[in-house]
């Protein structure tokens, strides 16, 4: 299955903040839409990283005041991306090996959704009961 796949079932919402946002801003829109992450882009709308609550979280462990801190002290910058063609099993493997929860999803240079490890293994999952239904019926028709 493709990454495009799982974009056509969620939706291609990306939630956005800019390095200038503080990260009191990046939490409060992280709460309310509900999600863990949000890409950072800059003013032309290009991906320059990516804020995460588990960003957050290390930030806060050193210092209790950092909320009022911009985005782009705590953001990663090397984002590593998903391509709609991408197959899942490869972006699966490569969000576990780098630790990632969440990679924008890139699409000739275009920020064109978001995904998490959440909906790589759901839509795994999916695709496997298919094969398994497959599978079983060929058995039974023997």
């Amino acid at each position: 299955m493709q990454i495009s796949t799982i974009l056509a079932t969620k939706g291609s919402t990306v939630v956005t903040v800019t390095p200038d946002q503080t990260i009191r801003e990046a939490v409060v829109l992280l709460v309310d839409k509900h999600i863990g992450a949000a890409v950072v882009i800059d003013g032309a709308g290009h991906p320059v990283g990516i804020i995460s609550e588990r960003d957050i979280m290390r930030l806060l462990a050193q210092n209790d005041h950092a909320l009022s801190e911009p985005v782009s002290r705590v953001m990663t910058r090397n984002v590593t991306i998903a391509r709609p063609g991408d197959d899942t099993r490869v972006v699966s493997k490569t969000m576990t090996v780098g630790r990632f929860r969440h990679l924008p999803v890139m699409d000739h240079g275009e920020l064109v959704g978001i995904i998490s490890i959440g909906d790589v293994v759901k839509a795994q999952l999916d695709e496997y009961e298919g094969e398994i239904e497959t599978l079983q019926t060929r058995v039974e028709k023997g």
